[in-house]
């Protein structure tokens, strides 16, 4: 299962080609302080998440690192902060970071308060089961599938698979038990996340169709006084797409 982000972002519209950068004073004031600080998961594995040892690690954490790497020559020179889903956004907005790199997709809603890079990967719903029968989602027609309460996944599954029972679970803690159970057929949620779930629980199965296609960016503050951080970001980020980078570091954490 691939996904071509280059693709997906001219149909977005992404200028993928930057002009050189010309640093204005917040770009310089980062460069002043010596290191980046972005906001990051680490609690979301494989996108960033803490390891056995103790350290950060992950999909976003790497990028967080080659960030640090293109802008100062050395891949440690970033602070990293661990927040909570709710304190992403914020963490932006009042000027606690410089940037949040930490599973957040463009929405239009978002939009209106944050800017966006370039897409660095694509999210979306899909399934994972533990039972060896269900090889596809045809064969989740007439089954029930868990799917957290509120979330976007429930359309999506709702209009494929209208025949399927749904069942609303508050957490992921509470959809691994209802599979283990038996109460249900499978789990949807996001890509991203359901990659986690298989590395953590190798009985598990991630199965190969994706309902949609959701681009996850890094968040960036509006204005045009920070127009040449995004830009710094967005050449980045399409460097990387070009040389294959990104792929091979989201292949390398075990995402489609």
């Amino acid at each position: 299962m691939r996904f071509s982000l280059l693709s997906f972002g001219i149909l977005l519209g992404v200028h993928l080609a930057a002009p050189p950068v010309v640093f204005s004073a917040d770009l310089e004031t980062i460069q002043a302080r010596g290191y980046l600080i972005i906001a990051v998961k680490d609690d979301w594995r494989p996108l960033g998440y803490t390891d056995d040892a103790g350290n950060l690690v992950g999909f976003e954490i790497d990028i967080a690192r080659q960030l640090a790497e293109a802008l100062f020559g050395d891949a440690t020179a970033v602070e990293l902060r661990p927040v909570a889903n709710p304190d992403r956004i914020p963490a932006v907005l009042n000027d606690d970071v410089d940037i949040a790199i930490a599973n957040l997709s463009i929405t239009p809603m978002r939009e209106r308060v944050v800017s966006f890079s370039t897409p660095y990967y694509l999210d979306g719903t899909a399934f994972v089961t533990r039972d060896p029968q269900v090889q596809g989602i045809a064969d989740l027609a007439q089954q029930a599938i868990a799917l957290i309460e509120g979330s976007e996944a429930v359309a999506h599954v709702n209009y494929l698979l209208p025949a399927a029972t749904l069942v609303g679970v508050p957490s992921y803690e509470a959809a691994y038990t209802t599979i283990e159970n038996g109460d249900v057929s499978a789990f949807a949620a996001d890509v991203t996340v359901l990659s986690g779930w298989v590395q953590e629980h190798p009985n598990y199965q991630l199965l190969p169709t994706v309902l949609t296609a959701e681009p996850l960016a890094v968040v960036l503050p509006k204005g045009n006084q920070h127009l040449t951080l995004r830009t710094f970001v967005n050449e980045a980020i399409n460097q990387w797409h070009e040389t294959g980078w990104l792929e091979t570091q989201a292949t390398y954490w075990g995402l489609p």
